[in-house]
């Protein structure tokens, strides 16, 4: 039993949802671009905000399975594969905005760079874990793949929990990272709480608004 999240008439507008909150950073950078308001450092800029935008929909993604879980919204779990691929959009943005615009693809300044803070090994091994769910994120390699296509979507916690380590470890004012992972932790504590706890919740959902509907009437 769940919620209804829309009348059958407005499912066609909320498809195009996911795809408006993907590309509504890219219009803000590009209008900050156009205004002039890149900073005195812009690309120091692009490369932090490219990398709060994967960020902030790598989580919007993983938000999906526990808005359907416990409030019904079964729409939302159309969202999650375009979100997922727009987070991966900006975070491959994020690391060519460092590899070419940064170090101008000096191979050998990008190793020692590497070697020499443990962020960005962090944020590497966070992109390379989205990298094959990216790839396998078709309804075709889902077939392909059967049981271990889930198997190996579960990663996606992993490279959630490196990205917030990634965006700590690099910043000067921990609060933003703080505040992600304390959003992580409550997405993931929600898929650990049994699928009887949740059904229960959905129900009394439920009958608290068929209660209400029939205190109006």
């Amino acid at each position: 039993m769940s919620v209804k999240l829309a009348a059958p008439h407005i499912l066609p507008l909320l498809r195009i949802i996911p795809h408006i909150i993907g590309l509504l950073p890219l219009v803000l950078l590009i209008g900050d671009g156009l205004a002039d308001r890149l900073t005195v450092n812009p690309i120091q800029y692009l490369t932090q905000r490219t990398g709060w935008f994967a960020l902030m929909l790598l989580l919007a993604t993983l938000a999906c399975t526990p808005l359907n879980r416990w409030f019904g919204w079964k729409q939302v779990m159309r969202w999650r594969r375009p979100l997922g691929l727009y987070s991966f959009g900006y975070a491959g943005l994020h690391l060519a905005i460092f590899v070419a615009l940064d170090y101008g693809f000096d191979l050998s300044l990008i190793l020692q760079t590497i070697s020499e803070k443990r962020y960005i090994i962090a944020g590497l091994l966070a992109f390379a874990l989205l990298l094959p769910l990216a790839i396998t994120s078709t309804g075709g390699w889902q077939r392909r793949l059967k049981h271990w296509w889930r198997r190996l979507h579960r990663l996606v916690y992993l490279a959630a929990i490196l990205a917030v380590i990634h965006y700590l470890w690099l910043s000067k004012d921990p609060r933003p990272a703080l505040i992600a992972g304390g959003l992580l932790g409550i997405l993931l504590l929600s898929r650990l709480i049994g699928r009887q706890s949740w059904q229960r919740v959905v129900q009394w959902r439920h009958e608290r608004i068929k209660r209400q509907i029939s205190s109006r009437r």
